[in-house]
């Protein structure tokens, strides 16, 4: 399964990288990370990634702009957002447009890894 981390911190994205690469999901691997949702449309268009982690507040386009592009791109795609609990009205704004979880920042390496076995798992 080809999995996109969006994120505009390098921080947030290493750290995901790190949970799926050791965090025991098989069959995942990164085709693409971006900063923000104008570099995640074209690493999407590019890498047809089938899961994606994104952030909502970024510069450029925000998580909820570039859900809805995404998810026009890429219909079957599950997204998982990962973002600060302020945004909580943002989150539920994506997840009304298609995103299929939520994980709030800041989060620990399991609440991540069990939120992305439950985004791969209704694949």
């Amino acid at each position: 399964m080809r999995m996109m981390i969006v994120d505009d911190s390098n921080m947030i994205r290493t750290r995901i990288s790190r949970v799926v690469q050791d965090g025991g999901i098989s069959g995942i691997s990164i085709v693409g990370l971006a900063r923000n949702g104008a570099e995640a449309l074209r690493i999407a268009r590019a890498a047809q990634p089938e899961v994606v982690t994104m952030d909502l507040t970024m510069p450029e386009m925000d998580g909820v702009e570039c859900i809805r592009q995404l998810l026009r791109l890429l219909p079957r795609v599950n997204i998982l957002v990962v973002s600060a609990l302020s945004d909580k009205a943002t989150a539920i704004a994506a997840l009304k447009l298609g995103a299929r979880g939520f994980v709030a920042k800041p989060f620990s390496d399991d609440e991540l890894r069990l939120a992305l076995l439950d985004v791969t798992d209704s694949h």
